[in-house]
């Protein structure tokens, strides 16, 4: 347990059951919600800093690097031991396999969506509550919208904020689905550019998704669950109205509420 080596092995594996399985089992505890951490950055993010982490750390002198890197140099070099000859073996034998093992898993042919239908954009439940209040969906506007149709710009830039805080790691920097998470989301985020998006939809239908998300969805826009967390518990009404007055003036010029194209 005293060697770096050792240490070194101990704490990664540690590291890797924090990230693999408490991080969901702290997020379930805190918010009744597990949230793990996505595979691809899991693997290509947080363990490759802890790895580097713990590099600097038993390199932070010349007696902690040569403890550490000894049974290394063993294992490469050493001929007359036939333990270690036999242990070398094995790992120059193994290493291609696993290679070849998770390529496979990488580009092996995915399992089909199911045959049920799902419904892209389900009908409003016609009511819903946020914040304490009750809203009713048939005609609802934006009440950050001036009469022309445009919206403060510091009613835009607080959206803008409150979109890099909550949503840019799904949708993407460019709004188009393109997030970080986006990779182990089924279905994958909205592209908010895609004139199939947003720009199909009312404002409030859009309030009721962003303060719903997944959760609140009908049956028909199942049996793939949105991964889309409800914001009415994290965000105000305010907050939910200035996101979407982002979304729409971020998407790009074509993408505006349905409701302004029947004008």
């Amino acid at each position: 347990m005293n060697h770096k080596l050792t240490q070194f092995i101990l704490l990664l594996i540690l590291a890797f059951i924090f990230f693999r399985f408490g991080i969901p089992l702290l997020s379930a505890t805190v918010t009744g919600t597990a949230a793990p951490v996505p595979a691809h950055l899991l693997w290509t993010i947080y363990m490759p800093t802890v790895t580097l982490v713990l590099l600097l750390f038993v390199s932070a002198n010349e007696a902690a690097w040569n403890e550490f890197k000894a049974p290394l140099a063993i294992l490469v070099i050493e001929r007359e031991e036939r333990g270690i000859v036999w242990l070398r073996r094995v790992i120059l034998i193994a290493i291609p396999l696993l290679v070849g093992f998770f390529t496979y898993l990488q580009i092996r042919p995915e399992v089909s969506a199911p045959a049920e239908l799902r419904s892209i954009h389900p009908a409003d439940p016609g009511t819903i509550t946020v914040g304490g209040q009750q809203f009713v969906l048939q005609g609802l506007r934006n009440p950050l919208r001036h009469e022309d149709g445009s919206v403060s710009v510091a009613d835009l830039e607080a959206g803008r904020d409150i979109y890099s805080t909550h949503c840019v790691f799904c949708h993407g920097d460019a709004l188009d689905g393109n997030g970080i998470f986006a990779d182990d989301l089924r279905p994958r985020p909205a592209n908010f550019t895609d004139l199939g998006t947003i720009a199909q939809l009312s404002e409030s239908y859009v309030f009721w998704r962003v303060a719903k998300g997944g959760p609140g969805l009908p049956v028909e826009g199942k049996p793939w669950n949105s991964a889309m967390p409800a914001w009415d518990d994290e965000l105000m009404v305010t907050e939910i109205w200035q996101v979407i007055a982002y979304l729409y003036e971020a998407a790009g010029p074509n993408v505006f509420p349905a409701e302004r194209s029947l004008e």
